[in-house]
Protein backbone atom coordinates (compact mmCIF):
# COMPACT_ATOMS: atom_id res chain seq x y z
CA UNK A 1 0.00 0.00 0.00
CA UNK A 2 1.31 3.34 -1.20
CA UNK A 3 1.88 5.87 1.66
CA UNK A 4 -0.66 8.27 0.05
CA UNK A 5 -3.21 5.23 0.06
CA UNK A 6 -2.03 4.53 3.93
CA UNK A 7 -2.65 8.19 4.64
CA UNK A 8 -6.40 8.42 3.09
CA UNK A 9 -7.12 5.58 5.72
CA UNK A 10 -6.05 7.40 8.87
CA UNK A 11 -7.22 11.23 8.07
CA UNK A 12 -10.43 12.09 8.68
CA UNK A 13 -11.20 14.99 6.66
CA UNK A 14 -14.81 15.02 6.99
CA UNK A 15 -15.33 17.91 8.80
CA UNK A 16 -18.80 19.25 7.83
CA UNK A 17 -22.34 18.05 6.90
CA UNK A 18 -22.71 16.96 3.40
CA UNK A 19 -25.94 17.14 2.18
CA UNK A 20 -27.23 14.92 -0.75
CA UNK A 21 -28.47 17.25 -2.57
CA UNK A 22 -25.03 19.29 -3.04
CA UNK A 23 -22.98 15.28 -3.96
CA UNK A 24 -25.80 15.30 -6.64
CA UNK A 25 -25.23 18.58 -7.76
CA UNK A 26 -21.63 18.32 -7.84
CA UNK A 27 -21.79 15.08 -9.85
CA UNK A 28 -24.47 16.99 -12.35
CA UNK A 29 -21.89 19.43 -12.92
CA UNK A 30 -19.24 17.07 -13.96
CA UNK A 31 -21.53 14.83 -16.26
CA UNK A 32 -22.15 18.54 -18.00
CA UNK A 33 -18.85 19.00 -18.84
CA UNK A 34 -18.11 22.14 -16.11
CA UNK A 35 -14.31 22.93 -15.78
CA UNK A 36 -13.06 23.13 -12.20
CA UNK A 37 -13.76 26.49 -12.07
CA UNK A 38 -16.88 26.98 -13.11
CA UNK A 39 -18.19 23.69 -10.69
CA UNK A 40 -16.74 25.60 -7.72
CA UNK A 41 -18.06 29.19 -8.87
CA UNK A 42 -21.66 27.01 -9.53
CA UNK A 43 -21.56 24.67 -5.78
CA UNK A 44 -20.39 28.19 -3.84
CA UNK A 45 -23.91 29.47 -5.07
CA UNK A 46 -25.97 26.51 -4.36
CA UNK A 47 -24.11 25.98 -0.67
CA UNK A 48 -24.19 29.69 0.48
CA UNK A 49 -27.66 29.97 0.86
CA UNK A 50 -27.71 26.91 3.19
CA UNK A 51 -25.29 29.27 5.46
CA UNK A 52 -27.14 32.61 7.45
CA UNK A 53 -24.01 35.04 7.05
CA UNK A 54 -20.92 36.07 4.65
CA UNK A 55 -18.68 36.76 7.39
CA UNK A 56 -14.83 35.13 7.25
CA UNK A 57 -15.80 32.14 9.55
CA UNK A 58 -18.55 31.50 7.12
CA UNK A 59 -17.08 31.45 4.38
CA UNK A 60 -14.25 29.04 5.37
CA UNK A 61 -17.38 26.68 5.96
CA UNK A 62 -18.46 27.11 2.26
CA UNK A 63 -15.42 26.21 1.01
CA UNK A 64 -14.35 23.54 3.10
CA UNK A 65 -17.25 22.10 2.24
CA UNK A 66 -16.78 22.86 -1.67
CA UNK A 67 -13.51 21.02 -1.20
CA UNK A 68 -14.89 17.90 0.16
CA UNK A 69 -17.47 17.89 -2.61
CA UNK A 70 -14.96 18.42 -5.05
CA UNK A 71 -12.66 16.13 -4.03
CA UNK A 72 -15.60 13.31 -4.02
CA UNK A 73 -16.73 13.85 -7.95
CA UNK A 74 -13.98 15.85 -8.95
CA UNK A 75 -10.62 15.53 -7.45
CA UNK A 76 -10.78 12.12 -6.77
CA UNK A 77 -7.58 10.82 -5.53
CA UNK A 78 -4.97 9.38 -8.49
CA UNK A 79 -6.10 5.35 -7.52
CA UNK A 80 -9.65 5.75 -7.60
CA UNK A 81 -10.10 7.40 -10.87
CA UNK A 82 -11.62 5.06 -12.99
CA UNK A 83 -13.54 3.76 -9.93
CA UNK A 84 -14.87 7.44 -10.04
CA UNK A 85 -15.33 7.41 -14.05
CA UNK A 86 -17.77 4.16 -13.24
CA UNK A 87 -19.84 5.85 -10.59
CA UNK A 88 -19.97 8.62 -12.72
CA UNK A 89 -21.64 6.09 -15.86
CA UNK A 90 -23.89 4.59 -13.11
CA UNK A 91 -25.35 7.96 -11.98
CA UNK A 92 -25.92 8.73 -15.96
CA UNK A 93 -28.11 5.82 -16.28
CA UNK A 94 -29.84 5.24 -12.69
CA UNK A 95 -33.32 7.11 -11.77
CA UNK A 96 -32.34 9.68 -9.66
CA UNK A 97 -33.78 7.42 -6.44
CA UNK A 98 -30.98 4.89 -6.65
CA UNK A 99 -28.17 7.66 -7.20
CA UNK A 100 -27.69 8.07 -3.03
CA UNK A 101 -26.14 4.26 -3.51
CA UNK A 102 -23.29 5.91 -6.04
CA UNK A 103 -23.10 8.76 -3.71
CA UNK A 104 -22.86 6.44 -0.59
CA UNK A 105 -19.86 4.05 -2.10
CA UNK A 106 -17.90 6.98 -3.76
CA UNK A 107 -17.97 9.66 -0.31
CA UNK A 108 -16.84 6.31 1.34
CA UNK A 109 -13.89 5.34 -1.07
CA UNK A 110 -12.92 8.62 -1.12
CA UNK A 111 -13.04 9.62 2.57
CA UNK A 112 -12.87 5.71 4.57
CA UNK A 113 -14.06 7.70 7.93
CA UNK A 114 -17.69 7.69 6.42
CA UNK A 115 -17.18 3.97 6.27
CA UNK A 116 -16.09 3.51 9.70
CA UNK A 117 -19.12 5.64 11.15
CA UNK A 118 -21.71 3.81 9.24
CA UNK A 119 -19.95 0.40 9.91
CA UNK A 120 -20.14 1.33 13.96
CA UNK A 121 -23.75 3.02 12.78
CA UNK A 122 -25.01 -0.38 11.06
CA UNK A 123 -23.66 -2.78 13.80
CA UNK A 124 -25.49 -0.97 16.54
CA UNK A 125 -28.55 -0.72 14.30
CA UNK A 126 -28.72 -4.57 14.04
CA UNK A 127 -28.21 -5.14 17.88
CA UNK A 128 -30.42 -3.23 19.18
CA UNK A 129 -32.82 -1.54 16.15
CA UNK A 130 -31.08 2.16 17.18
CA UNK A 131 -27.80 3.67 17.04
CA UNK A 132 -26.73 5.88 20.02
CA UNK A 133 -24.64 8.51 19.26
CA UNK A 134 -22.13 8.35 22.45
CA UNK A 135 -21.42 4.47 21.17
CA UNK A 136 -20.84 5.38 17.74
CA UNK A 137 -18.10 8.02 18.76
CA UNK A 138 -16.66 5.79 21.34
CA UNK A 139 -16.31 2.40 18.85
CA UNK A 140 -14.92 5.05 16.56
CA UNK A 141 -12.52 6.71 18.61
CA UNK A 142 -11.05 3.26 19.54
CA UNK A 143 -10.37 3.01 15.64
CA UNK A 144 -9.04 6.95 15.07
CA UNK A 145 -7.53 7.50 18.94
CA UNK A 146 -9.36 9.14 21.68
CA UNK A 147 -9.76 12.75 20.28
CA UNK A 148 -12.46 15.27 20.71
CA UNK A 149 -12.21 15.74 17.32
CA UNK A 150 -13.20 12.45 16.40
CA UNK A 151 -16.68 12.74 18.39
CA UNK A 152 -17.23 16.32 16.52
CA UNK A 153 -16.31 14.71 13.14
CA UNK A 154 -18.91 11.47 13.87
CA UNK A 155 -21.63 13.86 14.78
CA UNK A 156 -20.78 15.96 11.68
CA UNK A 157 -21.35 12.18 9.87
CA UNK A 158 -24.16 11.28 11.63
CA UNK A 159 -26.32 14.39 10.90
CA UNK A 160 -25.54 13.75 7.22
CA UNK A 161 -26.83 10.29 7.53
CA UNK A 162 -30.52 11.65 8.56
CA UNK A 163 -29.95 14.45 6.08
CA UNK A 164 -29.82 11.51 3.17
CA UNK A 165 -32.83 9.97 5.34
CA UNK A 166 -30.61 6.78 6.35
CA UNK A 167 -30.59 7.50 10.12
CA UNK A 168 -34.08 8.84 11.60
CA UNK A 169 -34.14 10.95 14.58
CA UNK A 170 -36.39 9.33 17.73
CA UNK A 171 -37.77 11.17 20.53
CA UNK A 172 -34.38 10.81 22.29
CA UNK A 173 -31.73 13.20 21.58
CA UNK A 174 -28.84 11.31 19.91
CA UNK A 175 -30.44 8.46 19.59
CA UNK A 176 -31.60 7.40 16.04
CA UNK A 177 -33.50 4.74 13.89
CA UNK A 178 -33.12 3.48 10.54
CA UNK A 179 -34.54 5.05 7.90
CA UNK A 180 -36.35 3.23 5.18
CA UNK A 181 -34.31 0.39 3.34
CA UNK A 182 -33.42 1.45 -0.42
CA UNK A 183 -33.88 -1.47 -2.97
CA UNK A 184 -30.73 -1.80 -5.06
CA UNK A 185 -31.45 -4.17 -8.06
CA UNK A 186 -28.51 -3.22 -10.73
CA UNK A 187 -26.08 -6.03 -10.53
CA UNK A 188 -23.46 -3.38 -11.95
CA UNK A 189 -24.38 -1.17 -8.81
CA UNK A 190 -24.34 -3.48 -6.21
CA UNK A 191 -20.73 -4.87 -7.15
CA UNK A 192 -19.39 -1.08 -7.58
CA UNK A 193 -21.03 -0.40 -4.03
CA UNK A 194 -19.18 -3.67 -3.04
CA UNK A 195 -16.25 -2.46 -4.25
CA UNK A 196 -17.00 0.67 -2.44
CA UNK A 197 -16.54 -0.86 0.75
CA UNK A 198 -13.85 -2.83 0.08
CA UNK A 199 -12.22 0.42 -0.70
CA UNK A 200 -13.00 2.44 2.25
CA UNK A 201 -11.33 -0.91 4.23
CA UNK A 202 -7.12 -0.80 4.50
CA UNK A 203 -7.11 -4.85 4.26
CA UNK A 204 -5.86 -5.93 0.88
CA UNK A 205 -8.74 -9.05 1.00
CA UNK A 206 -11.94 -10.07 2.71
CA UNK A 207 -14.39 -12.93 2.30
CA UNK A 208 -17.17 -12.32 -0.22
CA UNK A 209 -19.86 -13.21 2.94
CA UNK A 210 -18.50 -10.67 5.10
CA UNK A 211 -18.32 -8.01 2.10
CA UNK A 212 -22.21 -9.04 1.27
CA UNK A 213 -23.17 -8.59 4.75
CA UNK A 214 -21.16 -5.58 6.09
CA UNK A 215 -22.73 -2.93 8.29
CA UNK A 216 -21.19 -0.19 6.55
CA UNK A 217 -23.48 -0.31 3.82
CA UNK A 218 -26.61 -0.68 6.15
CA UNK A 219 -28.96 1.31 4.04
CA UNK A 220 -28.90 -0.57 1.15
CA UNK A 221 -31.25 -4.23 0.49
CA UNK A 222 -29.93 -6.24 -2.01
CA UNK A 223 -29.94 -9.98 -3.52
CA UNK A 224 -26.41 -11.86 -2.67
CA UNK A 225 -24.03 -12.09 -5.58
CA UNK A 226 -22.46 -15.12 -6.72
CA UNK A 227 -18.35 -14.67 -6.67
CA UNK A 228 -18.55 -14.95 -10.78
CA UNK A 229 -20.76 -12.24 -10.79
CA UNK A 230 -18.71 -10.06 -8.73
CA UNK A 231 -15.55 -10.81 -10.58
CA UNK A 232 -17.78 -10.29 -14.02
CA UNK A 233 -19.03 -7.14 -13.13
CA UNK A 234 -15.77 -4.90 -12.40
CA UNK A 235 -12.08 -5.67 -13.83
CA UNK A 236 -10.98 -4.36 -10.58
CA UNK A 237 -11.88 -6.98 -8.64
CA UNK A 238 -10.18 -10.66 -8.44
CA UNK A 239 -11.56 -13.52 -6.70
CA UNK A 240 -9.93 -16.05 -4.87
CA UNK A 241 -10.65 -19.60 -2.88
CA UNK A 242 -9.38 -19.62 0.21
CA UNK A 243 -9.74 -23.34 2.37
CA UNK A 244 -12.67 -25.40 1.02
CA UNK A 245 -15.33 -22.97 1.24
CA UNK A 246 -14.84 -19.43 1.46
CA UNK A 247 -13.68 -16.86 -1.44
CA UNK A 248 -12.27 -13.69 -0.92
CA UNK A 249 -12.37 -10.56 -2.81
CA UNK A 250 -9.33 -8.26 -3.55
CA UNK A 251 -8.61 -5.65 -5.46
CA UNK A 252 -6.40 -6.20 -8.25
CA UNK A 253 -4.00 -3.17 -8.06
CA UNK A 254 -2.93 -4.62 -4.40
CA UNK A 255 -1.82 -7.61 -5.79
CA UNK A 256 0.85 -6.13 -6.58
CA UNK A 257 2.02 -4.69 -3.11
CA UNK A 258 0.91 -7.49 -0.80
Amino acid sequence: MSPQTNRRYNQIGLDRLIRLDWLERTAYLVMAGNDIPNIKSSLQDTISGAFRSNNTTTRGSIDKTITILMKVWVTAPQQLRTFQRDGLKLLSRLPREKHIAVHWGMIMAVYPFWGAVATQTGRLLRLQETAVAKQVQQRVREQYGERETVSRRVRYVLRSFVDWNVLKETGTKGVYRQGPEILAEDSVLIVWLLEATLRSRSNGSTPIKDLLGSPGIFPFRFDQLSAGQIASHSPRLDIFRHGMDEDLVMLKENQQTT
